[in-house]
Protein backbone atom coordinates (compact mmCIF):
# COMPACT_ATOMS: atom_id res chain seq x y z
CA UNK A 1 0.00 0.00 0.00
CA UNK A 2 2.98 2.20 0.89
CA UNK A 3 4.08 1.88 -2.81
CA UNK A 4 1.29 2.44 -4.28
CA UNK A 5 0.59 5.85 -2.30
CA UNK A 6 4.07 6.50 -3.36
CA UNK A 7 3.87 6.26 -7.09
CA UNK A 8 0.32 7.91 -6.65
CA UNK A 9 1.87 11.31 -5.25
CA UNK A 10 4.69 10.41 -7.16
CA UNK A 11 2.35 10.87 -10.47
CA UNK A 12 0.20 13.80 -9.17
CA UNK A 13 3.45 15.76 -8.76
CA UNK A 14 4.21 14.77 -12.08
CA UNK A 15 1.30 16.42 -13.29
CA UNK A 16 2.22 19.63 -11.68
CA UNK A 17 5.63 19.65 -12.50
CA UNK A 18 4.39 18.85 -15.79
CA UNK A 19 2.51 22.04 -15.73
CA UNK A 20 4.91 23.75 -14.23
CA UNK A 21 7.71 22.84 -16.97
CA UNK A 22 4.67 23.55 -19.87
CA UNK A 23 4.31 26.46 -18.52
CA UNK A 24 7.88 27.88 -17.80
CA UNK A 25 7.66 30.14 -20.31
CA UNK A 26 8.56 34.13 -19.98
CA UNK A 27 4.68 34.88 -20.74
CA UNK A 28 3.59 32.07 -18.52
CA UNK A 29 0.46 32.66 -16.69
CA UNK A 30 1.70 30.57 -14.06
CA UNK A 31 4.50 31.61 -13.06
CA UNK A 32 6.73 35.08 -12.18
CA UNK A 33 10.09 35.70 -12.95
CA UNK A 34 12.36 37.73 -10.88
CA UNK A 35 16.07 38.55 -11.45
CA UNK A 36 17.51 35.48 -10.02
CA UNK A 37 14.34 33.71 -8.95
CA UNK A 38 11.13 32.06 -10.78
CA UNK A 39 8.17 31.24 -8.63
CA UNK A 40 5.80 29.03 -10.54
CA UNK A 41 2.08 28.37 -8.79
CA UNK A 42 -0.29 25.70 -9.69
CA UNK A 43 -4.01 25.19 -8.00
CA UNK A 44 -5.82 22.07 -8.02
CA UNK A 45 -9.01 20.65 -5.96
CA UNK A 46 -8.28 18.43 -2.91
CA UNK A 47 -10.33 15.72 -4.46
CA UNK A 48 -7.24 14.64 -6.88
CA UNK A 49 -5.60 14.02 -3.64
CA UNK A 50 -5.89 9.88 -2.21
CA UNK A 51 -6.85 10.20 1.37
CA UNK A 52 -4.05 8.57 2.34
CA UNK A 53 -1.93 10.96 1.06
CA UNK A 54 -3.89 13.86 2.13
CA UNK A 55 -3.89 12.28 5.90
CA UNK A 56 0.11 11.99 4.96
CA UNK A 57 0.46 15.68 4.48
CA UNK A 58 -2.20 16.88 6.72
CA UNK A 59 -4.89 18.26 4.09
CA UNK A 60 -8.08 18.19 3.93
CA UNK A 61 -9.94 16.36 0.85
CA UNK A 62 -12.99 18.30 0.18
CA UNK A 63 -14.57 19.04 -3.06
CA UNK A 64 -14.74 23.03 -1.26
CA UNK A 65 -10.93 22.59 -0.55
CA UNK A 66 -8.25 23.90 -3.07
CA UNK A 67 -4.64 23.29 -2.73
CA UNK A 68 -2.23 26.26 -3.74
CA UNK A 69 1.20 24.34 -5.06
CA UNK A 70 4.67 26.57 -4.95
CA UNK A 71 7.41 25.88 -6.52
CA UNK A 72 10.77 28.54 -5.99
CA UNK A 73 13.20 27.91 -8.54
CA UNK A 74 16.35 29.51 -9.89
CA UNK A 75 15.99 31.42 -13.22
CA UNK A 76 15.97 30.01 -16.44
CA UNK A 77 15.18 26.49 -15.00
CA UNK A 78 11.73 24.56 -14.38
CA UNK A 79 12.78 22.31 -11.78
CA UNK A 80 14.48 21.85 -8.39
CA UNK A 81 12.14 23.48 -6.21
CA UNK A 82 14.51 25.51 -3.54
CA UNK A 83 13.87 26.02 0.20
CA UNK A 84 12.02 29.36 0.79
CA UNK A 85 9.99 31.30 3.70
CA UNK A 86 6.78 31.78 2.37
CA UNK A 87 3.24 34.02 3.99
CA UNK A 88 0.55 35.27 1.69
CA UNK A 89 -3.26 35.86 2.15
CA UNK A 90 -6.10 35.46 -0.18
CA UNK A 91 -9.01 37.86 -0.51
CA UNK A 92 -12.43 37.46 -2.33
CA UNK A 93 -14.56 39.81 -4.23
CA UNK A 94 -16.34 41.07 -0.62
CA UNK A 95 -13.17 41.80 0.36
CA UNK A 96 -12.90 38.83 3.18
CA UNK A 97 -9.46 37.83 3.91
CA UNK A 98 -7.88 34.63 4.86
CA UNK A 99 -3.92 33.83 5.75
CA UNK A 100 -2.49 31.20 4.31
CA UNK A 101 -0.91 28.29 5.79
CA UNK A 102 1.81 26.58 3.59
CA UNK A 103 3.40 23.19 4.24
CA UNK A 104 6.61 22.78 3.25
CA UNK A 105 7.52 19.69 1.16
CA UNK A 106 10.76 18.50 0.87
CA UNK A 107 11.29 15.40 -1.26
CA UNK A 108 14.45 15.63 -1.67
CA UNK A 109 16.31 17.09 -4.68
CA UNK A 110 13.04 19.47 -4.48
CA UNK A 111 11.07 21.83 -1.90
CA UNK A 112 7.89 23.18 -2.38
CA UNK A 113 4.92 24.09 -0.79
CA UNK A 114 1.20 23.39 -0.21
CA UNK A 115 -1.75 25.58 1.12
CA UNK A 116 -5.38 24.82 1.35
CA UNK A 117 -7.74 27.31 -0.08
CA UNK A 118 -11.64 26.83 1.14
CA UNK A 119 -13.68 27.95 -1.85
CA UNK A 120 -17.45 27.92 -2.60
CA UNK A 121 -18.95 27.81 -5.86
CA UNK A 122 -17.53 29.85 -7.67
CA UNK A 123 -14.87 32.48 -6.50
CA UNK A 124 -12.21 35.20 -8.69
CA UNK A 125 -9.06 35.47 -5.49
CA UNK A 126 -6.95 37.44 -5.12
CA UNK A 127 -3.49 36.07 -3.93
CA UNK A 128 -0.64 38.11 -2.45
CA UNK A 129 2.66 36.03 -1.73
CA UNK A 130 5.53 37.09 -0.06
CA UNK A 131 8.73 34.36 -0.78
CA UNK A 132 11.84 34.77 0.68
CA UNK A 133 14.29 32.51 -0.94
CA UNK A 134 16.71 30.48 1.41
CA UNK A 135 19.99 32.61 1.87
CA UNK A 136 18.58 35.89 0.70
CA UNK A 137 17.14 38.65 2.15
CA UNK A 138 15.03 40.06 -0.43
CA UNK A 139 11.04 38.98 -0.68
CA UNK A 140 9.14 38.91 -3.83
CA UNK A 141 5.79 39.68 -4.22
CA UNK A 142 4.18 37.21 -5.94
CA UNK A 143 0.33 38.96 -6.71
CA UNK A 144 -1.87 37.39 -9.20
CA UNK A 145 -6.00 36.44 -9.48
CA UNK A 146 -7.56 33.10 -10.42
CA UNK A 147 -10.88 31.94 -10.66
CA UNK A 148 -11.33 28.80 -8.90
CA UNK A 149 -14.18 26.56 -8.50
CA UNK A 150 -15.94 23.84 -6.03
CA UNK A 151 -15.41 20.67 -7.68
Amino acid sequence: MKIFRQLYLATLLLHCGLAVTLNSRADSPNAQHFEQYSVYYTIFNSTFLLEDVAKDYGLKRSKYESILNIAVVPSGKSFGGLPAQLSGSVTNLMQQQKSLDFKKIDEGDTVYFLAPLRINGEEVVHFDISVTPENTDTALQVIFTKKLYSD
